[in-house]
Parts: structure tokens; C-alpha cells; sequence
């Protein structure tokens, strides 16, 4: 077995990326880049690569802090990777600090409204520990964390989603963008299989002879990771990290690769194991939702993660399905977190060391 570190940590850091799409000054932004792209004709979004749902705040961040703080209290600092906005609920405080793109990410690829390609810097943030959660908004804890089910010694767990299997080997402007890393993967990872050096990578590590391509998407959980791994697996597919950081918005044809490539070469290399999460996946916009937060309920407490996917890009502010979301989660989570408005102290943003 591959191990980067056997030294082991007394906290494990949280990392989150959020975004106000409600905010007008970043609308306004986000609109004007769409649209120079629009007149340049160089517009491949992905599938839902630019959709209300996609960056619309409905509190998420808010309850997922919540949850953090029910089941993993012994959790360490959290950094929360924004473009430069701020909750309007958030207090500071000294265990978590805000990160502006800007501090994060070369000026010269700002900005950018794609997700995937905000993540391949995450690894960068300064003081991070070796071992760390990484968490989309609407990801959610849901129940006691036991580090023994996301971490094992040198490395980390993954689990499958639920989605049917990915058909096809390349890339697909009809298909999301999950589907499509997939697809990317397994495209690079096969390559690298069939070179002469097929079990080597440029840090010399052996990639298993006998790996074998899973044609799924993995579950939108919580997603442990090594930092010292992300560093290497940069320096071993650098034009996979350009082409992602290369994006304004999510295209088709540069799909994410934090949430499927980082865990198929762990995978392939050793430093990652699946297993099965006990997980709810929640779309808000089909028409099944409901049933699937009362299913949520009656599970709170027992899953090991829930994620509640804002897919009604038809919805105004007031949709009866975002309230509906807003209400269960404040149910089931109804204590505020330390950061919360009247817990800590005065909020700001806490700049880190620019990135030239």
C-alpha cells in the first residue's frame, strides 16, 4: 500500500466553497462574462453549466455549518473560498476564515463562476492540514462522524452514487458534467496504463497494473482528501489542472476533476478504497421532493452524509420548494453554529497572502 503520511493529526480542517448568486453586483459580473463569451461565439457550457440552481443561495451553507458542528465538533479551522462575498448571517471568528478568489487564484484567471475550477486550488490554501474534508455548500454530515469511515492509514475512502452508469468513452456535450469526468478519467488513466512506464507516475508511485475503470459518478458527499496527494497528482496530469483552471464557466469538454479524476488515481494508485456510505441524494427540482425530505427526516441521524442539489432554475426566491427546504432543514438543525450572527464576534474578510 502507497502512503504519503503515516503521521497522524489532531484536527482535520473543513473546506467549503459558497457563492451568493442572489447578489446583484456578482450577477452583474457573471452576466457581462456570459455575455462577452456570447459575442466572442465561444460559449460550451456544460450541461447546467450556467443555471439559477447552480448558484443561487438558499441557506445551505448555513445548516451544512450546523451539521458540521452537531457531528463533528472535534472538526478543525474551516475555510469557507468565496468570491469576495460574505454571509450576511456570518460572525468571525478564529476558527474559520473566509478566502477571497483573489487570494487563492492567479489574477490572471479571474473570474471565473466554475466550481471545478475554483477546487483544483483548494490544496493551496495556506496552513491546511494534511488531512481535510472538502464540501460543495449543499453537502451535508448526517450523523456522528467516525473518522474510521472516511480515513484509513495513508489514505481515504470513496463511495459510489446512486446514477445509472456512464455509457460511452467520449466526452458528450448532452451530458453533465460528472458524466463527462468520468469519461476523462477514464481516457487519461487508461493512457497512462498502456505506456511503457504504465506503472510509474512522475513521482514514481505504482499505479495498480490491474486497475479497472468503474463506469459510475461518485456520491456528492464530503470528500476527504491528503493534501500532499492533490500536490502530486498536479505535478502528474498538469494539462488535466490547466484545462479545468482554463474556464469562466463549466464547459462540456473541461470538466471537473477534483470530484472524480483526484479519486480514480487514488484509487489507482492506492491511497483511496471504496465503501458504502449510508447517503440520501436530494434534487430539489423533480417532482419527488417532498417524499425525499421525509425521508430525510426520518433518516436525520443515521446517514452518513446528505446532499440537497438546488435543480429548480426556474424558482424565484420565494418558491414553495425552497421554502419547503429551508423549513425541514431548520427542523432538524435548528441550533446556530458559532459563526452564526449573535455567537462570535464582528464579521469580516480575512485576506490570506495574495497569489501573483
Amino acid at each position: 500500500m502507497n502512503q504519503l503520511t503515516t503521521r497522524p493529526e489532531a484536527s482535520i480542517d473543513i473546506v467549503y466553497l459558497w457563492v451568493n448568486g442572489n447578489d446583484d453586483a456578482w450577477r452583474a459580473k457573471r452576466d457581462k462574462h456570459a455575455s462577452r463569451l456570447a459575442a466572442a461565439n465561444n460559449l460550451s457550457f456544460a450541461k447546467f453549466g450556467n443555471v439559477e440552481g447552480r448558484y443561487r443561495d438558499n441557506d445551505e451553507l448555513r445548516f451544512s455549518l450546523r451539521a458540521l458542528e452537531k457531528f463533528f465538533p472535534a472538526h478543525g479551522h474551516v475555510y469557507i473560498v468565496t468570491d469576495g462575498q460574505v454571509p450576511d448571517w456570518f460572525q468571525a471568528s478564529p476558527h474559520m476564515t473566509l478566502i477571497d478568489h483573489h487570494d487563492l487564484i492567479p489574477h490572471s484567471s479571474l473570474p471565473t463562476f466554475d466550481s471545478g475550477n475554483i477546487e483544483s486550488y483548494v490544496h493551496h490554501i495556506p496552513g491546511l492540514s494534511e488531512r481535510y474534508f472538502y464540501l460543495n455548500d449543499d453537502v451535508f454530515f448526517g450523523a456522528p462522524v467516525c473518522l474510521d469511515d472516511w480515513f484509513f492509514e495513508g489514505g481515504f475512502y470513496v463511495s459510489w452514487s446512486d446514477e445509472p452508469e456512464v455509457m460511452g468513452n467520449r466526452l458528450n456535450t448532452e451530458s453533465n458534467s460528472l458524466e463527462n469526468a468520468s469519461r476523462l478519467s477514464k481516457q487519461w488513466l487508461q493512457a497512462k496504463l498502456n505506456q511503457s512506464s504504465a506503472n510509474s507516475d512522475s513521482a514514481g508511485r505504482t499505479m495498480d497494473p490491474q486497475y479497472r475503470h468503474t463506469p459510475r459518478t461518485f456520491s456528492h458527499s464530503p470528500r476527504p482528501m491528503l493534501k500532499s496527494m492533490l500536490m502530486e497528482i498536479e505535478q502528474d496530469a498538469p494539462e488535466l489542472f490547466a484545462g479545468v483552471r482554463s474556464t469562466v464557466f463549466r464547459t462540456w469538454h473541461k470538466p471537473t476533476i477534483i470530484s472524480d479524476f483526484v479519486l480514480r488515481w487514488a484509487l489507482a494508485h492506492g491511497f483511496a478504497k471504496t465503501i458504502d456510505h449510508s447517503h440520501l441524494y436530494i434534487a430539489t427540482g423533480q417532482s419527488q421532493e417532498t417524499q425525499s425530505l421525509q425521508m430525510l427526516q426520518s433518516w436525520f441521524g443515521r446517514l452518513h452524509f446528505f446532499c440537497i442539489n438546488d435543480t429548480t432554475d426556474d424558482a424565484h426566491d420565494g418558491d414553495p420548494r425552497l421554502v419547503e427546504v429551508r423549513q425541514i432543514l431548520n427542523e432538524l438543525l435548528p441550533h446556530a453554529s458559532r459563526c452564526e450572527a449573535g455567537s462570535c464576534g464582528i464579521g469580516n474578510l480575512q485576506h490570506l497572502p495574495a497569489v501573483a
